[in-house]
């Protein structure tokens, strides 16, 4: 049963959902995959998709790939079609298309009987983009599309050479890079014209790994009965990359596409907290009675703290000031697109995940920007389960740089949500179970997703009762009530399907 409410207003909610996945394994070692995500229309997942997650969900992939992967060489062939709908207005998407992508690449391999490594990342692949135009000062929208099929060979040898004294790791190591495109960017307003002049990227990396040795320390008397050993891991790394001097000219497809000139150091130290429960050997080491066996160490604590030092601020020109700049070297760091001026520290990156337990499961991600003294990201969960009861919490926030998309005008950028459930027994479990869930929008002061399912089973049947709440803007005001009777080794009837289920 469902209620839309009287005062959402009419919009069309037609389209088409098709998924499907399938696997193969060929001879000569040769996997196939296939999953094909169709949606004709964004409107029409956001309305009539019953799971939240799924439903708000902007992005659609589909993609088919054949690889094979052995002693230390691997080759893939792709075809895939991404979209990215940018909002519910029909047309409102970005589609990129693979077809097909060829690539080879190999791990690190040693170089004839020398110390050094090489390695190889090359590809061949035929691409096209096409989005709708963004509204410029004079008020026209020009939609962007490039060729219907952009030809990009991309070649990338490398080569390393691992050191390691008394205790220290140091990995100096050198790549080229030559990247040719049968298309180019011309900039012109916000997004530029794809015009059909090849253009060549070149460039050259080097960088420099330094692990000092690792610090650590054990606690004999830890904490109940169990012993705890502190490690520390600091690491250093030094990379510049040049020759990239035309980074506005090329067209946008994949993250083979963002590479710019950087000179920067990156510094990161880990900690982890080990814990070890030793057995009791009293009255043991005989036939009859052998010393159980020492459990292995459990690992409570990871906490990575990291930052980056730019020293060319301006990367070798590809940063234009006002705009969300995405380049490899952010986006290899972090997902949270930060650069939108000349700066020299990045965010502070936190990396903490707590494991104490079976039972316990707690973790928090941030990003903390100096130049800005506050947070741009923050990420935290925790999961805890005990006998009957589950407990799970989340809570999502991100605020980043707002870019200025025309004079005057900027493009907010920020977002905030947290989630519950909470948890008491299990579908099959006999007598009462229930669950609750919501999420709430912090940003709007909405509940834009809440649910109340509960079950209660015999012997012989069960009967689930369900009430959610979707509040998803103004294309989306709905309640749902569903139930279901389950006979044993039966089956049931109902409007609540399984793979709807809160648990």
């Amino acid at each position: 049963m469902r209620d839309r409410g009287v005062n959402t207003p009419r919009v069309s909610q037609g389209g088409e959902n098709v998924r499907l996945n399938g696997e193969a394994r060929f001879g000569y070692g040769f996997r196939g995959v296939a999953n094909v995500d169709y949606l004709s229309s964004f409107v029409f997942r956001v309305v009539f998709n019953e799971v939240f997650t799924q439903a708000v969900y902007s992005e659609v992939r589909s993609q088919g790939f054949l690889s094979n992967t052995s002693r230390g060489y691997s080759y893939n062939a792709l075809i895939e079609r991404y979209q990215n709908f940018e909002s519910t207005i029909k047309g409102d998407v970005v589609t990129i298309l693979h077809a097909p992508s060829l690539e080879f690449s190999s791990a690190d391999r040693h170089l004839g009987r020398s110390p050094f490594y090489w390695n190889l990342d090359t590809a061949f692949e035929g691409l096209s983009r096409s989005e709708p135009g963004v509204i410029g000062a004079s008020g026209t929208e020009t939609p962007f599309r490039t060729a219907p099929l952009v030809g990009r060979f991309d070649f990338s040898p490398g080569l390393s050479l691992p050191l390691h004294v008394a205790g220290w790791s140091l990995r100096p190591s050198f790549s080229v890079r030559d990247t040719l495109y049968s298309q180019q960017l011309i900039p012109s307003g916000v997004i530029g014209i794809a015009t059909n002049d090849p253009i060549n990227r070149r460039a050259l990396e080097t960088s420099v790994d330094l692990r000092p040795p690792l610090l650590e320390r054990i606690f004999n008397r830890g904490l109940f009965g169990r012993s705890l050993k502190h490690a520390v891991e600091p690491r250093v790394v030094y990379r510049r990359v040049s020759g990239v001097n035309n980074f506005a000219n090329i067209l946008r497809f994949d993250d083979r596409d963002v590479l710019s000139d950087t000179n920067e150091v990156e510094y990161a130290l880990v900690q982890r907290l080990y814990a070890k429960k030793h057995p009791k050997t009293e009255n043991c080491g005989s036939e009859l009675a052998p010393c159980p066996k020492a459990a292995p160490a459990r690992e409570l604590i990871t906490w990575e703290l990291a930052q980056k030092y730019f020293l060319d601020t301006n990367f070798g020109g590809a940063l234009v000031s006002g705009r969300r700049n995405v380049f490899t070297t952010t986006t290899d760091f972090t997902a949270i697109a930060f650069l939108t001026q000349p700066r020299h520290l990045s965010p502070l990156i936190s990396r903490l995940h707590i494991g104490p337990s079976s039972r316990l499961e707690a973790g928090w991600d941030f990003d903390y920007d100096f130049k800005i003294s506050r947070l741009s990201a923050s990420n935290a969960f925790v999961n805890y389960h005990i006998g009957q009861i589950t407990f799970g919490g989340g809570d999502a926030y991100l605020q980043t740089p707002g870019e200025v998309l025309v004079t005057n005008l900027v493009a907010p950028s920020r977002f905030h949500q947290f989630r519950v459930q909470m948890t008491y027994g299990t579908a099959l479990k006999r007598g009462f179970s229930g669950t609750t869930v919501f999420g709430y929008d912090v940003n709007t002061g909405i509940l834009q997703y809440s649910g109340v399912q509960s079950t209660y089973n015999w012997d012989c049947c069960g009967i689930t009762g369900e009430f959610r709440r979707f509040a998803l803007g103004t294309v989306r005001r709905e309640n749902q009530y569903r139930f279901q009777f389950t006979l044993a080794n039966i089956g049931g009837f109902g409007n609540l399907r399984r793979q709807e289920k809160l648990y």
